[in-house]
């Protein structure tokens, strides 16, 4: 006995079009972004809303030795610090320290790369002992050019000096830029170093062959060649350098304290006065969104002519 099994045909199911280029892209876009939130999350609270208060604190006038003194003066803050003599001298021996620290140590890091690049026995040695100076913390640093270098009595440059007929001299108190700026030039020449020693060590040495084939000396090799191929290392090196150099604080406290008088203060070091021993929460405010405002500005510009030397170097 046969039974007709009555079969009934499924209709297909919809296919749902796919999904627009745009969004498809945006929405992938998003997914490889997601595990940098958190990261930008934290940038911003540690960074911008402090920069948001102190910018609104730069508004105020308020003083902490007087109690309720706080009120709003608008934009009066900032007249008060560009009007500041000991801010543009301050302002000026930033431009000082940052241009003589960047520029010398950029000078003896091209020098000592060169002598690093070629071979002789114990050139790993000689590496490391080089870069010593920039893993040791700028406080203790300080503290060896003040007490052991540049002592007027027992400090060794007065000792190698003595010849000359230097004598008890005070560099610290006589000169305190040029002790600065030889604490710091001594700290950031090993940057320097290894930062133009890479770039030697990237250079194709067929170039510099092909320069000795056709007669050129080392000078012309260097000047025509190397120094050519190394521009782009020399701008990334004085870029880093100026931002951090430009806020130097532990040399200038440990050393000088900023004197005599204000001789050897810099910005961040005069905001330091203003605001935790002056207690003049509202001008050190203004001082700080000046500062940093103006470094934004500066490092702005470098950074589009560091990138239009890359660009072009590529092509």
């Amino acid at each position: 006995m046969s039974t007709d099994v009555a079969t009934t045909a499924v209709p297909p199911r919809p296919v749902s079009p796919p999904p627009a280029p745009a969004f498809s892209a945006r929405r992938e876009g998003w997914r490889r972004r997601a595990p940098l939130l958190p990261a930008l999350v934290f940038a911003i609270v540690v960074t911008q809303i402090p920069f948001l208060v102190t910018l609104w604190y730069s508004l105020n006038s308020w003083n902490l030795v007087r109690p309720g003194s706080e009120r709003f003066v608008g934009l009066s803050n900032y007249a008060d610090v560009f009007a500041d003599r000991v801010f543009r001298q301050a302002a000026l021996n930033t431009i000082v320290i940052t241009a003589g620290c960047v520029i010398v140590a950029m000078l003896l890091g091209v020098g000592l790369a060169l002598l690093l690049d070629r071979k002789f026995t114990g050139r790993s040695v000689v590496r490391t002992l080089i870069t010593t100076p920039f893993l040791i913390m700028p406080v203790a640093g300080a503290l060896v050019w003040k007490t052991t270098m540049l002592d007027p009595l027992f400090g060794i440059v007065n000792f190698v000096l003595s010849p000359f007929g230097v004598g008890d001299y005070d560099w610290t108190s006589s000169a305190p830029l040029v002790s600065v700026v030889a604490a710091l030039v001594w700290q950031w020449t090993p940057f320097m170093t290894l930062l133009v020693l890479a770039g030697l060590q990237s250079q194709g040495r067929d170039v510099l062959e092909a320069a000795q084939v056709d007669g050129a000396g080392p000078a012309r090799t260097f000047r025509s060649i190397t120094l050519p191929h190394l521009r782009r290392y020399i701008e990334l090196g004085v870029l880093l350098g100026a931002i951090y150099v430009v806020n130097t604080f532990d040399q200038i406290y440990i050393m000088t304290q900023g004197g005599p008088g204000t001789a050897s203060s810099n910005l961040p070091f005069y905001i330091y006065q203003r605001a935790f021993l002056g207690f003049d929460v509202g001008q050190a405010a203004a001082m700080g969104v000046v500062v940093v405002i103006g470094t934004i500005v500066v490092a702005t510009l470098a950074l589009r002519l560091l990138f239009r030397s890359f660009a072009q170097e590529d092509r």
